[in-house]
């Protein structure tokens, strides 16, 4: 594969140690892809940043990158959320030893690097204000809503992989990059009214839930989107878009909001399906709205209300003022710090010179810049069941990264909630299994003999490795699904729940869900807690950057599914002889 020149330089160590890493990922990432060769970016914006995404692995990992004085981003790079307001540890209760010094010591580390410290999770809201062009971020929900409102394109980057874009200034030219992927593969008829924003985030979580792991997907769901109403905010398709991205969405179309999917039209002016097909086509209606509602709404006391994920857009933040209004003018305040409003730097300004800011805090709501609900640690003696408008926030909350109870609303039923703590009652809610669609294995137990042939990393050189299989064929989301410490899969309904990915090879279709999972990995390789090896079906982006920076053997792209061919338990062998790797099955499982 032909090198830009600069990137060739880079490579070589021309340009310092560190850009010589992020050039070593970049081309790993291109030649695995058997990627279009390489597109120079616009601008960065990377992942990475609370105590408890990234952990240990983290901080060790930029501890040794920005020891490089040479070692400097070579395009606008900004950066995501942190896990705290370090103007309000008093309100947020942060039970956690040395967080602040450990927050200080990551923001630092990548202000070293001449990454912005803007601390934001939305950079397409009055962060970098670009409608078109090339960039590399790594916050699923600002890819997704890039990828769908504006022409800003953008592949769903893990942490370190935009991190590597960002120092060495340019990506593999692949996956969304090239317009034959970006194809809608599901339809979604709405045939219901959205009103509030809450709604437009249960469909976004709606359609995820209804993915199937025989979906042929390679890029992700990319659903289109009919029966949209006349008027749609910009608080509304982040709403959706967030939501969506939960379950590896990268982008999708809505008639008359969207640009148009590239898809035939008959005579008539409809839509035709893709040659291939639609993998799914579904119909969300009145009654889906209704019982997720059902579903999701309190049962038992709840101690905090949590708004802003992704953090609250100027439009929230006034839809939040007004539902605060009506109690305020009555004399009601809010006790206890019940209620914490997430948003950015920038728009906490425009919030204060409106107003808004002023009214909400007279009536008692916290407001939290520059960290959002997701990534904060939550004091479990105070904190044991949450409620708030947001399905990225439940689903995040839900999951390992914070496992807390947390119900959803309108942003009117929130506050109401906020202001009057009887509203519920009863024993505070249990984290209960989730039997969710995307699951569900297809797997069956092999038998015989397993041989196949597949693409390996040409960072790394020859190597053979022998151990017990791991191996299914749901994605693994590290961060949430994978205990930190102790490598054990954590995902009540998952395959694997339960067992330890230590000294395994593991083989699965890829990572999903959050883009600073590569980081978790890391931790777990530092610490001996992670596996030998890793084998994935489809080219992962959330996992080949931790396997090539701490050169951790690798392998995909077989010629048959090891996913489906190998058992748990299986003794195989990984071999590496220049670009191929051999997946042998030495003994079968009983």
């Amino acid at each position: 594969m032909d090198l830009p020149s600069r990137l060739a330089a880079q490579l070589a160590g021309k340009e310092g140690k560190t850009r010589q890493k992020a050039a070593r990922l970049v081309v790993d990432l291109a030649e695995i892809a058997n990627a279009d060769g390489f597109v120079e970016v616009d601008n960065a914006h990377v992942s990475g940043v609370s105590v408890i995404t990234g952990g240990h692995g983290l901080r060790r990992f930029l501890s040794d990158l920005s020891d490089d004085e040479d070692g400097r981003v070579a395009i606008t790079t900004t950066l995501n959320s942190a896990g705290c307001d370090k103007e309000k540890m008093q309100e947020m209760d942060i039970d956690w030893p040395d967080f602040l010094e450990q927050q200080f010591e990551i923001i630092h580390a990548y202000e070293r690097l001449g990454i912005e410290a803007t601390l934001s999770c939305t950079p397409y809201d009055r962060g970098i204000e670009l409608e078109s062009g090339i960039a590399s971020w790594a916050e699923s929900n600002a890819v997704c809503f890039s990828n769908s409102w504006t022409s800003l394109i953008t592949n769903r980057e893990s942490g370190l992989s935009a991190l590597a874009t960002a120092l060495t200034g340019y990506a593999p030219k692949w996956g969304l990059h090239l317009d034959s992927n970006r194809m809608p593969n599901i339809l979604v008829n709405i045939s219901c009214e959205l009103n509030d924003l809450a709604d437009w985030s249960i469909l976004g979580d709606w359609i995820g839930k209804q993915v199937r792991p025989d979906w042929d997907l390679s890029w992700g769901p990319m659903p289109f989107i009919r029966g949209m109403p006349e008027h749609v905010s910009f608080a509304s398709k982040k709403a959706l878009t967030a939501a969506a991205a939960n379950y590896g969405c990268p982008m999708l179309w809505a008639e008359g909001h969207s640009a148009e999917p590239p898809l035939a039209k008959d005579a008539d002016g409809n839509w035709l399906e893709p040659e291939s097909g639609w993998a799914g086509v579904l119909e969300f209606t009145a009654d889906d709205l209704a019982q997720r509602y059902q579903d999701l709404a309190p049962q038992g006391q709840v101690d905090l209300v949590v708004i802003g994920c992704p953090q609250a857009s100027i439009e929230e933040i006034r839809r939040t003022a007004s539902a605060v209004r009506s109690y305020a003018e009555m004399g009601a305040k809010i006790p206890n710090n019940r209620l914490w409003l997430f948003t950015s730097g920038e728009n906490y300004q425009l919030a204060v010179d409106d107003g808004s800011i002023d009214l909400l805090e007279d009536a008692g709501v916290v407001i939290l810049q520059d960290t959002c609900p997701e990534v904060t640690p939550y004091n479990r003696q105070h904190y044991n069941h949450l409620l708030t408008n947001s399905l990225k926030a439940e689903h995040y909350l839900t999951s390992g990264l914070n496992r807390i109870p947390t119900s959803v609303m309108t942003i009117q039923d929130c506050v109401a909630h906020a202001f009057d703590p009887s509203l519920s009652a009863g024993e505070r809610p249990t984290i209960s299994a989730k039997a969710q669609p995307q699951h569900q294995s297809s797997k069956v137990q092999q038998t015989g003999d397993y041989n196949a042939i597949g693409n390996g990393l040409s960072s790394q050189g020859d190597f053979t490795i022998t151990g017990r299989a791991m191996s299914t064929d749901v994605a693994i989301t590290y961060l949430g699904y994978v205990n930190r410490d102790s490598g054990v899969i954590e995902e009540v309904g998952h395959p694997l729940d339960g067992q330890a990915i230590e000294d395994t090879i593991l083989i699965y279709p890829k990572g999903s869900g959050s883009t600073v999972a590569p980081y978790v990995l890391m931790g777990l390789i530092y610490t001996g807690k992670g596996p030998k090896g890793i084998v994935n079906r489809d080219v992962c982006s959330l996992t080949i950057p931790a396997c090539s920076l701490l050169d951790l053997p690798y392998a995909h792209g077989f010629e048959s599914d090891p996913c489906m061919e190998i058992n748990t338990g299986d003794l195989v062998e990984m071999r590496k002889v220049g670009d191929d790797v051999t997946l042998t099955v030495l003994e079968r499982v009983d």
